[in-house]
């Protein structure tokens, strides 16, 4: 979940993007198509789902769901480094259907978009300005991620952007898992981020992401990750370092969704509040306006 100013966003998606994660960079894309108040369920190939390891299958199934769009709160805040102080909490979410292929072993498609905003410290609040200056919710419209499974890891391919600048980023390395005694599996994603900026600089930082998925009936809480990032605060926060820390966990409906967060979304973000209805809609989105971050 990576938030950077805007002239580093393109190349610094890289990383988590290629893990199909909720990475924090893109903003909304003004005049972007609503999606469907009421999304059909997406089609499922049983016998391609029914094929896949168990590993690959339990990840696709908590990631993306079933069928009907599920949604993936987060809750969180960012910290001053090295006081530890806390300079403002986070709120967000993504919202996700699947697509199984008709051929078993082919990847599987993950349809999604995110919206994440920044809340005061103490009210809870989201926030639209800090110390005079304005504050953005991160919002982008869509995420295309073909997951596949190879040599023992899950990788997740992913297309992103508008126009010409639309991109299709392969995973390199792709995501651990290993098993918790016998009900909960656990998916590691270490993300570390080193690379030269036109400024004659550096941009460094690390983020891991682990997700925790337990068998049904096992767990009141089945879906759960937890993510920490080092690296460079948000712009309206000035500068330094900071350490960034969310919790997120799953719901079946955008109703189960927190109230504050889900009156937020109702007012300011609804289109986020159901995935891409299919593929069909990411093409269409693709060919609209551009946006921070995915200049046409």
């Amino acid at each position: 979940m990576p938030i950077v100013t805007t002239p580093l966003r393109p190349a610094f998606m890289l990383g988590c993007l290629a893990l199909g994660l909720p990475a924090l960079a893109l903003a909304e894309a003004p005049g972007a198509p609503a999606a469907a108040t009421a999304p059909a369920e997406a089609p499922l190939a049983p016998a391609s789902r029914a094929a896949a390891p168990e590993e690959f299958r339990m990840w696709i199934d908590a990631r993306a769901g079933t069928g009907d769009p599920v949604h993936w709160v987060s809750e969180g805040a960012v910290y001053e480094y090295p006081s530890g102080r806390k300079l403002v909490g986070m709120i967000g979410f993504d919202s996700s259907r699947v697509i199984w292929p008709e051929k078993p072993g082919d990847p599987v498609i993950h349809l999604t978009r995110k919206t994440y905003a920044y809340t005061d410290p103490e009210t809870g609040e989201v926030l639209s300005e800090f110390n005079g200056q304005k504050v953005e919710p991160i919002a982008y419209p869509y995420q295309l991620i073909s997951y596949r499974y190879e040599n023992g890891r899950i990788y997740g391919d992913v297309e992103q952007g508008v126009g010409k600048a639309v991109q299709k980023i392969a995973a390199k390395t792709g995501m651990s898992w290993r098993w918790m005694g016998k009900d909960t599996l656990a998916i590691t994603a270490p993300v570390f981020l080193d690379f030269p900026l036109p400024n004659g600089t550096r941009y460094e930082a690390w983020e891991n992401y682990d997700f925790f998925i337990h068998r049904a009936g096992t767990n009141a809480e089945p879906h759960q990750m937890a993510w920490q990032r080092y690296g460079a605060l948000p712009p309206f926060l000035g500068q330094g370092q900071g350490i960034y820390h969310l919790l997120s966990w799953r719901v079946e409906s955008n109703a189960d969704l927190p109230p504050r967060l889900r009156a937020w979304a109702e007012r300011e973000k609804p289109m986020w509040l159901n995935p891409p209805r299919d593929i069909a809609e990411i093409r269409a989105l693709q060919a609209g306006a551009a946006m921070e971050g995915w200049a046409r």
